[in-house]
């Protein structure tokens, strides 16, 4: 398949680069870094460049290795958005046309003012302009109300996530101008792209209203959600098969050549968490979908058919039934949760009624393992690693096991100022030592993380000792072993806590879900992959869970991350990925498809 597409006739190649001496190749690079030379001329060494990518990420390693007093110096010779050097017309011919997209030309007076005050105000904190790729993660450029808020946003950030941010948004702007010296559009990125927007169209009300996206399980959005993907796959993709099955899940089927062959199966939830992002579980369905449309317009049909599920259920925001969707492959779906109701009374039964779900058919949906190569899933990673490196995807080893409990610390409620220190039995400081004792214990150990995340003193007043403290506790890790160890360490010291303060405590185990290590061979493939395109490769486990979880019970799995924008935040309006890394997902399925 092909890597990318020439949007207008290529005015540089890659063989040209290759070829070129260093003082050419720095001319050619002209203009990539804004008035710095030297990232080309010392990136000349690191030739010859298979891909592109590859020749991002030698530019990405020469400024990484350049130290902060040159990073720092690149990050100065920037200039400020519709600052003084639009304004006398001084700008680079990128710049000029950069901001010129952006609509910063035209600008307002009010918008002027806004931008020209919020330029002052963040050289006065942070001493060095503001960054920001203005062309934005579709290459088309943002609004002045999106970049706005972007810069409002960052103006309170802490100095040296800020310096990173206008490192990687530097990063982000030479990719786009690379781009464009070589002709080069990334085509299946941009419709990857484009489907999440349309989809992002449909929200739950009370969300909708509010510009936040929210689509929870089998709400009518849920169900807009599904007759998209039904169309796209079908219309645009050319699947041959496509339905939505008995709790709601969309099954897209291409045929292989060879109809005994067993299918790969792969896919991701199209339900969000409330006011979440466009990315999280979608991406992972409109990857695939992108491989099958070239796939099908190009004629061609690879010996094992693939099977793409856009999984209902996720998220567990409607119903307790986390995973319902990939349950229901796996034989889990459990028929208790049909009578659960949400804020609404509406039970689970009646929501499928509605909808004309099949709840008599849920049990067939349970697959053949024997019929399946296996099940890979592309995610968008929900954190800073990959962005921090900047680094467009990563491998995972592991889906982290995990453990969760309420706990409850019980002391006496008495008076603020007549109670002695020495005499006071106070929940909520047995609580806080607790917490840090997770902070440390969890910092200690490499891939294991521990969090309280809640925290409540009830009935809590100011001018009372807390006789009460109900918390939670959360402890992933990549193994079951490592992270029950810390589980037996956490409890112990909650319980000599306790026991020295006169204490009472209970435990509640909530969840215990295991570790799913990506199995070897299907990992080795995501390697690969990454390989092919010119990428170092970078091993991660994963912290949160995914629909690979419940797969990994029946069959062999593994999983790709996309680098996120943002600093990588997730489950966040926030959450953002590029059309560039969404690109090589895209190449990188496509060789682990073909090489099967």
């Amino acid at each position: 398949m092909s890597a990318t597409t020439a949007a207008t006739p290529a005015k540089l190649t890659l063989q040209q680069l290759n070829a070129a001496s260093q003082a050419q190749f720095t001319a050619l690079l002209d203009g990539i870094y804004e008035h710095s030379p030297w990232i080309a001329e010392a990136a000349w060494a690191r030739r010859p460049f298979a891909t592109l990518a590859a020749l991002e990420w030698a530019m990405v390693q020469v400024l990484a290795e350049a130290g902060r007093d040159k990073q720092l110096a690149l990050i100065r010779v920037h200039p400020e958005l519709a600052g003084k050097a639009m304004v006398s017309q001084t700008l680079t011919a990128e710049s000029t046309n950069e901001q010129g997209r952006a609509g910063l030309t035209d600008c307002t007076p009010e918008e002027f003012a806004r931008i020209h005050k919020l330029n002052a105000d963040y050289n006065t904190r942070f001493g060095w302009p503001f960054i920001l790729a203005v062309r934005g993660a579709r290459g088309t450029g943002l609004n002045r109300h999106e970049i706005i808020a972007t810069f409002e946003r960052r103006l309170a950030g802490h100095p040296d996530l800020e310096f990173g941010e206008c490192l990687r948004n530097i990063h982000r702007i030479a990719q786009m101008r690379l781009n464009d010296k070589l002709g080069q559009l990334p085509e299946r990125g941009n419709l990857v792209w484009d489907w999440a927007e349309q989809l992002a169209r449909h929200s739950d009300p009370g969300f909708a209203e509010a510009g936040q996206l929210t689509v929870t399980y089998l709400t009518e959005a849920h169900r807009a959600c599904a007759t998209d993907l039904v169309q796209w796959m079908r219309e645009d993709c050319g699947f041959d098969h496509v339905q939505i099955d008995a709790v709601g899940n969309v099954v897209g089927v291409y045929e292989g050549s060879d109809p005994a062959a067993p299918r790969l199966l792969t896919g991701s939830h199209y339900d969000t968490v409330r006011n979440g992002g466009k990315y999280d579980g979608r991406l992972g369905i409109f990857v695939p979908m992108a491989v099958v449309r070239e796939l099908q317009r190009a004629g061609r049909r690879l010996k094992h058919g693939i099977e793409v599920v856009g999984f209902a259920e996720e998220e567990g925001q409607r119903y307790k039934a986390t995973f319902l969707g990939s349950g229901a492959l796996t034989g889990h779906f459990d028929p208790a949760w049909l009578e659960q109701a949400d804020a609404d009374g509406v039970t689970m039964r009646q929501a499928m009624a509605a909808a004309g779900l099949d709840i008599a058919a849920i049990p067939s949906l349970k697959r053949d393992p024997v019929r399946y190569l296996g099940f890979v899933e592309v995610h968008i990673e929900q954190g800073p690693v990959l962005n921090e490196m900047d680094l467009p995807l990563g491998v995972v080893t592991s889906i982290n096991g995990s453990v969760r409990y309420l706990v409850e610390i019980t002391g006496q409620a008495s008076h603020a100022g007549t109670t002695p220190m020495g005499r006071r039995r106070d929940a909520a400081a047995a609580a806080a030592q607790l917490l840090l004792y997770v902070e440390q214990r969890a910092g200690a150990v490499p891939d294991l993380v521990g969090t309280v995340g809640m925290l409540q003193v009830p009935s809590g007043s100011i001018n009372v000792v807390p006789g009460s403290c109900r918390f939670s506790l959360d402890i992933r890790a990549t193994t079951d072993a490592v992270r029950d160890s810390c589980e037996r360490d956490v409890l112990a010291e909650l319980a000599r806590v306790c026991r020295r303060r006169g204490l009472q405590y209970k435990a509640e185990l909530t969840l215990r879900a295991p570790a799913a290590p990506s199995a070897t061979a299907w990992q080795q493939r995501w390697e690969a992959a990454v390989q092919q395109l010119g990428l170092p490769v970078f091993r991660m486990p994963s912290g949160a869970g995914h629909d690979a979880m419940k797969l990994h019970e029946v069959m062999p799995q593994a999983m790709l991350f996309v680098r996120g924008q943002n600093s990588g935040i997730s489950h966040n309006p926030l959450e953002s990925t590029a059309t560039d890394d969404i690109e090589l997902a895209v190449r990188a399925f496509c060789h682990l498809y073909e090489n099967l």
